[in-house]
């Protein structure tokens, strides 16, 4: 069956088409996204203001056009920490559904971690051993640990590349002194969860998903995407911590040069690396390695484990 998972972020819509059946691997036949930013459109009082919420429904109405054009059977609609967090969340909500038909679900953040936690497995398979999986997404940091499909621990931390940076990291490029303080406050933020992890012991396998690590990892040497996707890519810390400094030196049209970096993320890519070099640190990894698969696959996996085997 061809499904389209609909995913509504902090940064941006994305509607994956994939080909796929009980107990098969998903095949991508389709992706279609559009820039939003939602996290930066909420106001004062964090609610997403008229404007906002008209933006909005006008891209999910593009998203369904796209997955009735590519003949999606079913489209899964859900909303991650931008939406969740809005002060408005269930207006928001209940105007989509009235202007589109489209009943978002709100995960919660622990939702994100497990199901990512399960596209990384069905990854990297049960040889893995124990696994630990870093996300940083616009809104947040998802952490999930464990030897199964579905976690031992899972937890998600305010640290999201697009919060941190329109709240701390206004300069451009950013004044030192605001990078220090973000840095203090990223470690204080990932320090207070890591004893929950530590206590099942040392993971066999440490892996990262997001667009930003992604990035993090092209930037410091890593395969094109091009290349496709069963070319292992890593991240060590130490070139992460080699190219922290240099991107708090840029500016987001100097970071936007980079390989592999995007002109849409390429200012909030340096409050990213921050999170994820104190998220090596304090986690003890000397490197970890991307994962293809994230939330969008994980959604797709745990609909087709409910559906019957034909």
């Amino acid at each position: 069956m061809r499904l389209g998972v609909l995913d509504v972020g902090s940064n941006t819509v994305h509607l994956l088409v994939v080909d796929a059946h009980p107990g098969a691997r998903p095949l991508p036949a389709h992706s279609h996204k559009a820039e939003l930013r939602l996290a930066e459109l909420l106001d004062e009082h964090g609610a997403i203001g008229p404007a906002g919420v008209e933006r909005l429904i006008g891209t999910v109405r593009d998203a369904l056009q796209a997955a009735e054009d590519k003949g999606c059977e079913e489209v899964l609609p859900f909303a991650t920490s931008a939406v969740r967090e809005a002060t408005n969340a269930d207006d928001v909500l209940d105007q989509v559904l009235d202007a589109t038909g489209v009943d978002l679900t709100v995960l919660s953040g622990e939702e994100e971690a497990r199901l990512t936690f399960l596209a990384a497995r069905r990854w990297f398979g049960w040889s893995a051993g124990r696994l630990l999986v870093l996300d940083i997404g616009g809104g947040s940091l998802e952490i999930a640990y464990g030897t199964d499909e579905e976690p031992d621990a899972a937890a998600s931390l305010p640290l999201g590349a697009g919060r941190l940076t329109a709240a701390m990291l206004p300069g451009d490029p950013p004044d030192p002194q605001e990078v220090r303080i973000l840095r203090r406050h990223v470690r204080a933020e990932i320090a207070r969860t890591v004893g929950e992890f530590s206590r099942f012991g040392r993971p066999d396998h440490i892996v990262a998903t997001s667009k930003t690590f992604k990035q993090l990892a092209r930037i410091a040497g890593a395969a094109r995407s091009a290349e496709g996707l069963y070319v292992q890519r890593e991240l060590s810390r130490s070139a992460l911590e080699d190219w922290v400094p240099r991107l708090a030196a840029m500016t987001a049209e100097q970071r936007a040069e980079l390989p592999g970096v995007s002109a849409g993320r390429a200012r909030q890519l340096l409050a990213g690396a921050v999170v994820a070099e104190g998220a090596m640190d304090l986690f003890g990894a000397d490197s970890l390695e991307i994962c293809p698969w994230a939330l969008r696959e994980g959604v797709i996996l745990r609909r087709l484990d409910h559906l019957p085997v034909e």
